[in-house]
């Protein structure tokens, strides 16, 4: 795997990171904040954040922010995985907002209340440079080129896969989960996403990313995958 392709495993494998934000009341101060996120089809983060927060009041004066993620179940911080994604925020509009919405909500099933009853809004934070650490002395900044990679799959194509998925094939999901070592017991897995790379399924409040032995471009190769992992 290249560098460039872990570095984008670490960024899908995570929904939550900090962001930081340039502050309006300590002046030249970072502000940060847990976020949760997930991709577009762009293949940037998309947030969902309220108009009365201070990270929003922090960007809608300055949108240069970082969001930062790290690799979870590590002993020691200092030798694990962490993606710093310096951005751009931008504010999504008109059709965007649907595209982006409905993935998100698969995500974040109660985030849908929460923009629909609140002044909540979504966001994109489109790349400038990534700063990957993979470890102690292994450090690389990443230009947008090189790292960022759009859902080959349509919104439509995508959801059409995912309906298929949770509607027929529930024991499938259950078995990527058990040879992943994730309980399911109370929980039936729930598809929410699927790209080039892989998907994830959502447990409870629990997201898990599962990855393609090698990237898939049309729908025929993703159910290739699918079969061969559910054989496992």
């Amino acid at each position: 795997m290249t560098i460039e392709a872990e570095a984008r495993a670490l960024l899908l494998e995570n929904y939550q990171g900090i962001l930081s934000t340039n502050s309006l009341e300590m002046p030249g101060y970072p502000f940060g904040s847990v976020v949760p996120y997930c991709l577009d089809q762009t293949g940037n983060p998309v947030i969902l954040i309220s108009r009365i927060a201070q990270h929003t009041k922090n960007i809608l004066a300055d949108p240069k922010v970082s969001l930062i993620t790290i690799e979870q179940n590590v002993d020691d911080v200092q030798i694990g995985g962490r993606l710093t994604w310096v951005a751009d925020v931008k504010t999504l509009q008109g059709e965007e907002i649907e595209t982006a919405a409905e993935r998100y909500y698969r995500f974040f099933p109660q985030s849908r209340d929460f923009h629909q009853v609140h002044d909540f809004d979504f966001y994109r934070l489109e790349l400038v440079r990534a700063r990957y650490i993979a470890g102690f002395g292994k450090i690389h900044w990443i230009s947008p080129e090189k790292i960022l990679l759009e859902n080959t799959f349509s919104v439509d194509q995508e959801q059409g896969m995912i309906e298929h998925m949770n509607n027929d094939h529930l024991q499938a999901m259950k078995k990527y989960c058990s040879a992943a070592s994730v309980e399911t017991e109370g929980n039936n897995p729930q598809m929410v996403g699927i790209d080039t790379e892989g998907f994830h399924l959502r447990m409870g409040e629990k997201i898990i990313r599962f990855h393609f032995s090698e990237p898939a471009k049309t729908a025929e190769e993703v159910r290739s995958h699918l079969v061969a992992m559910a054989s496992v």
